[in-house]
């Protein structure tokens, strides 16, 4: 077993989707209050964020900041478009995953609209909020992808110029050549951390988080490894929660939301931090805004 160590670096832990799924937002809630997760990246395109799960996250904040929350941009299916007029779609919604990579790498996605549609839900977040957004990021990463990333970065940069964006590109001593998923993550990050720069756009050093997810992972053995070598104000990317009809009607990832949940939950998720030297950063500032 390894001896726990001085705390030399502080991170980001994120849990995505909020807004999904009223268990989804439940699990999370109750991890960000037991301190157990320091970040969360809203879907304001999600069908699930009424004024009721909006006011459970803010109020969470209102005595000190327990955590950031960012948006999560949607640009896939089965989410709809929040602009009038977005094309492509298919069914009224969003294409797929893998048809929007696609046809962002053939360059044949609508730039304007791409603009329009980030633009929208920025303003749906301040709108929801009552501020702007503490930092961005694209669900399936889909900011990372050609045209989509240029509309992503100069739209961020112009109407939220304070936040930082979600690169999810590894440290290099973390990379490895077999980890597909994650190398992708890294070639795509490169293009994008270049045009976060050019706009001033402020970004996370490190990230990880990506991994096999199948029911199946062993998330407790998966966790710790994303911490050796992570540096000071890495990010790294979770999907915890509980699994409800809504969930299980929008998303393919589900039981091991709970598996993540019940991990950090445990006593076995603080010892992994002590081990590695590793404690959660502190939010700066103290949000009483309300929603």
């Amino acid at each position: 077993m390894q001896q726990t160590r001085p705390v030399s670096r502080h991170i980001w832990l994120c849990a995505d989707d909020y807004g999904i799924s009223p268990a989804v937002n439940a699990g999370i809630r109750e991890l960000i209050a037991g301190g157990r997760l320091n970040a969360t990246s809203v879907m304001v395109a999600a069908p699930h964020l009424g004024a009721d799960e909006t006011q459970a996250l803010v109020r969470l904040n209102t005595e000190e900041k327990r955590a950031q929350i960012g948006l999560h941009v949607t640009l896939t299916g089965p989410f709809t478009p929040m602009s009038a007029g977005f094309t492509p779609k298919r069914d009224g919604a969003f294409l797929p995953l893998a048809e929007t990579m696609r046809t962002a790498i053939a360059r044949r996605l609508r730039p304007d609209m791409l603009a329009v549609e980030i633009a929208t839900q920025l303003q749906a977040f301040e709108k929801i909020f009552g501020r702007a957004p503490d930092f961005v990021d694209g669900h399936q990463h889909v900011h990372l992808f050609p045209q989509v990333r240029d509309a992503f970065v100069k739209t961020v940069a112009e109407l939220a110029p304070h936040a930082w964006a979600r690169q999810c590109g590894r440290a290099n001593s973390l990379r490895r050549l077999h980890d597909r998923k994650a190398l992708v993550l890294d070639i795509l990050s490169m293009a994008f951390r270049r045009r976060a720069d050019r706009q001033g756009l402020a970004v996370n050093p490190a990230f990880a988080g990506a991994y096999n997810f199948s029911a199946k992972a062993p998330f407790a053995k998966i966790f710790p490894r994303f911490l050796t070598g992570l540096p000071d104000g890495g990010l790294i990317m979770c999907h915890p929660g509980f699994v409800d009809a809504e969930l299980k009607s929008l998303d393919s990832l589900t039981t091991l939301r709970e598996h993540e949940f019940a991990y950090f939950n445990s006593d076995a998720f603080p010892t992994a931090l002590a081990e590695h030297g590793v404690a959660l950063a502190q939010p700066p500032g103290n949000d009483t805004s309300a929603a």
